[in-house]
């Protein structure tokens, strides 16, 4: 095994670590302490690989943004033709898969990003705009009358509706307890029936009534 590779595997084994924490533990509760016990190796040998605990993080991000890519270039494979409706079930059904990156849009972004490289920052910035790149492509194969300024329209409304997203569908049970209390109605609906219900809203909006 070359060095790279030797590399290579050990950042996968403390990603896929701190990956199975946050699964069941906050982002403030999960230390490299934490992660190095579910890694085969010492928790200094970590900052070899990473120099914070958000630069893990972030490289969790950027893999959650290329799988999401992934997802959606599987669409443009399958599909040539897609009306409204349709599209907007294949979008909302990619979003449904990653909870993870739902979770994540959810936090402090500037903290994450505060302690992070610019080079690490870069590469994940990267894998970002291919994402940016790759909803804008989905709106030229699929709704080609719409110009460039709807596509932009479209865009900049629906990825900041990202962020709020996972809290919005994922209500803890403290949070239903304080709004039962203060009389406030929480919705039920899951990430699925939110992400469809505006993407369709943002097409039909802007004049693309394919049905």
């Amino acid at each position: 095994m070359t060095n790279a590779s030797h590399s290579e595997k050990r950042k996968s084994e403390i990603v896929r670590a701190c990956r199975e924490l946050y699964q069941t533990m906050a982002f403030k509760d999960i230390t490299i302490k934490e992660i190095s016990a579910y890694t085969s190796f010492s928790r200094p040998s970590i900052y070899n690989y990473f120099a914070t605990k958000e630069s893990i993080f972030l490289e969790i991000f950027r893999q959650e943004y290329a799988r999401w890519c992934d997802d959606m270039d599987a669409i443009i494979t399958k599909y040539k033709k897609l009306n409204v409706k349709s599209f907007a079930d294949k979008l909302a059904q990619t979003l449904e898969r990653r909870p993870v990156l739902l979770k994540l849009l959810s936090m402090n972004l500037y903290d994450l990003e505060e302690n992070c490289s610019l080079t690490d920052l870069t590469i994940f910035k990267q894998e970002y705009r291919r994402a940016l790149d790759t909803v804008e492509h989905l709106l030229v194969v699929y709704f080609p009358q719409m110009g460039r300024s709807d596509r932009n329209k479209f865009i900049y409304i629906f990825f900041p509706f990202m962020f709020g997203l996972y809290p919005y569908a994922n209500v803890t049970q403290k949070q239903k307890d304080a709004m039962v209390a203060a009389g406030v109605k929480f919705p039920t609906k899951r990430v699925y029936d939110f992400a469809y219900q505006t993407i369709f809203l943002l097409l039909n909006n802007q004049g693309e009534k394919h049905e």
